[in-house]
This record gives C-alpha cells, structure tokens and sequence, in this order.
C-alpha cells in the first residue's frame, strides 16, 4: 500500500535525502550530494524560509521509500514577477506514473492550500539560484557541479501528469583545446581599450572576501534580473552560497570588471568537484569521504563556467570577452580537460550564438515545466 507522509522528523530528512543513493545505486553516472549539504539547504534556518516556505514529502510502499518531492512557495519570485505560482523540487521516483501523481498530488493540494492559484512550475531547489531543471538530453555523462541529474524515465512521469515545457536550458561543451582562443589574442588590445575607459579586470580578492561578495551580490541581482525566472538574492542567501563556494573556489577562475572602484560585472568558473563528489558513498565526508575529498581535489581536470555577467551600460565594451579570454588563460595553464559552460536559456539569442562562435558544443539539455494549478 503506497502512503505519502510529509517530513517532520530527523528520521524522515535523513530518508528524504538518502533516496537518491538507492534509487541511483547502478547508475555510474549518478554524483550524491554532501549529506551534511543537503541537511542544511532543507533546515528551517536557510535564508531561503525567512521569506518563504516549503514541505517535503516521502511516498512509501508498505515501509520502503519509492519518492520524495518538496512543495516550495518562493515568496519573492511572485512579488518580483506579479504572479502567483507554486513550485516543485527535490523530486526523485521510481519508474511508476501512479506513485508519481501521488506526490505531484501532494504538492498541488499544499500550494492550493498556500493560496497559489496560477501555475505549478519546477523542478527547482528552491529558485533558478539553486540547482534546477529536468535532464532530458545528454545523459551519457555525469552532472557538472551544482547541475542537476535524473534518470531518462523523469519527463514521462511529469508529462502524464499534465506538466509541459515552459522554457529548455542548454549546456555547452569543451573538450581539450577545442575552444576557439581568438579573444585571448585580442585580449590586450581589448584590456588596453577598457583601462582607457578607467576599467580593470581582475582576481577577486580572497583576504577581502566578505566585502568583494557585498559588491558582486548588487551586480548579480541586476544582471541576471532580465532573465526568465530569475529572482534577486537576499543578501543572506547571497552570503550562504557565497560561504559554500568559496571552499572550492580558484580565484583564477573568480574575476570582477571594476570601474573607479565598482563592480560593474564579474565571472566565475569552478572546478568540477563532482569528479570528486562522485566517489563519495552516500555523500558522507565520515568516515573516509572527507580523505577523498581533499586528496583529489587537486586531481580535477574539469570546469564549469557558472556566471558570466555585467551590469546594463557597461555591455558590449568587451568587458565579456576579457573575462572569457582570461579564464581560457587559467584553463590552458592549469592543463585541464574540459569546460562546461551552462546553462544558457534557449532563448538567449546573444550568448548561444556567442558560444556556439568560439566552438561550445551543446551537449545536455534541461526543461522547466508548468502546468496550471
């Protein structure tokens, strides 16, 4: 007999965040989040609950788990976007429909609840911020950093439900030196035009980390601001995903566009720590898993360009182009193997044909889905 129990107990967060591992448990693609990670993200104290909500729920055959699933009320996001949605998120299932629309059921009936009356839209954990989206191409590798992974089944069980495409994300990929280098050969002339102009690009300073991120976190909110879903950071969570990212950061990799002493946009590429995370059982650090960690951290031969983004008025003066072309620097010194650049709305013209320009090839694909309430 299938039961559906929303998580209350220690005892339940612990399951809800263990499936994964059991459902996965022959996928040699499949990478487990830090136990330790996930326990935080879903505590009551995450920056996210000081202004919204969420439930969880487990679905159990008799005593076995066979799906999880979090109903998410992202306060914010219908203030910014003048709607009123619900989303979905955290959702993992065994191949069944049934057990599938008990726990979309779930959710629906707790944002009904909530006062939602317009569209259910996921999967997300908890906003485009988080990691979000469906894989539904490109299931050959396993997830970069901070991108999601699911088992090819995962759109069927959504779509019988009544969910449809809202919006397709795409990854892009390189391999080597396949990347097309003409920006770093460009890139003192293009520096030389912008210090002419009283911008510099450099490293984030690590000494000062709290107060480079004070002002990175006013160009995030107004880069991204035009993009489909996306909802400005508090300045705590800003500071929480800050803190996470910093324990793998390279500041290679992290830099900042800065005019008399500005922040007007900045980059960040991080090494793929999945490549580590994937030989940790059951994401636990205790007892070998954190020997690994730091033993192969310095063994990481991947990169995931995350963000890449300057303010409205300082566009098209290169700034992007010196940002690309020094992290290429980074990449070709530091001998890695691949990049991922992702992901990208598919409707973001400019920045697909720009990576497509110097070679990206897209090789993941990841959706939205909504369905009215």
């Amino acid at each position: 007999m299938k039961t559906i129990v929303p998580v209350k107990t220690k005892k339940d967060l612990k399951e809800f965040i263990d499936f994964p591992h059991d459902l996965y448990a022959n996928d040699p693609n499949y990478v487990p989040e830090l136990f330790i990670a996930q326990r935080d993200l879903l505590s009551p104290s995450h920056p996210f609950q000081q202004h919204s909500s969420l439930q969880t729920f487990l679905l159990y055959d008799n005593k076995k788990v066979i799906g999880r699933i979090a109903a998410i009320l992202n306060n914010t996001h219908n203030k910014v976007n003048e709607v009123n949605d619900g989303f979905f998120g955290f959702f993992d299932c065994i191949n069944d429909k049934e057990s599938a629309k008990i726990l979309f059921d779930a959710v629906t009936a707790w944002l009904k609840d909530k006062g939602v009356t317009d569209n259910i839209i996921g999967p997300v954990n908890f906003s485009t911020n988080e990691i979000c989206g469906l894989l539904i191409e490109g299931f050959d590798t396993p997830p970069m950093v901070m991108m999601p992974y699911n088992a090819p089944y995962y759109p069927e069980l959504l779509e019988a439900y009544g969910l449809r495409k809202k919006v397709d994300l795409i990854s892009y990929r390189w391999t080597g030196a396949s990347y097309d280098d003409r920006s770093v050969k460009l890139m003192d002339k293009l520096l030389a035009r912008l210090e002419r102009n009283n911008i510099t690009i450099r490293k984030v300073n690590m000494k000062n980390f709290k107060q480079e991120t004070e002002k990175i976190r006013e160009v995030y909110n107004k880069a991204w601001d035009k993009n489909t879903g996306f909802v400005p950071l508090t300045d705590a969570e800003f500071d929480y995903q800050a803190k996470d990212m910093k324990l793998i950061l390279d500041p290679d990799f992290c830099l900042v566009a800065e005019k008399e002493g500005k922040i007007i946009g900045f980059g960040l590429a991080l090494p793929d720590i999945n490549q580590v995370l994937i030989k940790i059982k059951r994401g636990r650090l205790l007892p070998t898993g954190i020997f690994k960690l730091l033993l192969n951290k310095k063994k990481i031969t991947g990169l995931r360009i995350l963000l890449l983004g300057v303010i409205d008025g300082y566009r098209k003066m290169g700034i992007e182009a010196c940002i690309y072309a020094s992290i290429i620097k980074s990449y070709k010194s530091k001998g890695l193997k691949y990049a991922d650049a992702g992901w990208i709305l598919e409707n973001n013209d400019l920045m697909n044909s720009a990576i497509k320009a110097i070679n990206g090839e897209p090789y993941k694909k990841y959706r939205f889905y909504e369905k009215a309430i």
